[in-house]
């Protein structure tokens, strides 16, 4: 099996996952294929690990609380000529513990083994947790 790397990312402007998938699932219709994206000026430096199983951990609220899984890396070219890297995911959010992370910016390498674990599928389906008691739970490290 390949070595592989995630992201960390903040998501910036989310309240929630449900936003999160909301403001995607608007966004990605701008899109031929319309899967969703994650633009960005700078390319991975680590692309391979990344491609091969990475997946973008967001970070909403100040707690990393779902992933997606990343497809592809795609060059694009703006109005402006500049090149950018469009991290093209997997429509399909998968919640996970929550674990607390400080504001940053850019994105930073994951290794897996640092990575929360997917809730199962009873927990993904249940109602989420007001953001500040999730927030005061990971911090106490009980979630």
């Amino acid at each position: 099996m390949d070595k592989h790397v995630h992201l960390l990312k903040l998501s910036v402007g989310s309240e929630s996952v449900e936003s999160l998938i909301d403001w995607q699932a608007q966004y990605a219709r701008r899109w031929e294929d319309g899967k969703p994206r994650h633009v960005t000026r700078m390319w991975p430096k680590r692309e391979s690990e990344i491609l091969a199983g990475g997946s973008i951990y967001w970070v909403i609220k100040g707690l990393i609380q779902c992933r997606q899984r990343i497809l592809r890396l795609d060059e694009i070219r703006g109005e402006d000529a500049i090149r950018r890297c469009a991290i093209v995911l997997d429509p399909e959010v998968h919640r996970t513990h929550t674990a607390p992370k400080r504001p940053f910016q850019g994105w930073r390498y994951l290794k897996p083994e640092d990575s929360p674990a997917d809730l199962t599928e009873e927990r993904g389906s249940e109602p989420p947790l007001p953001a500040e008691l999730s927030q005061a739970l990971a911090e106490i490290g009980v979630i």
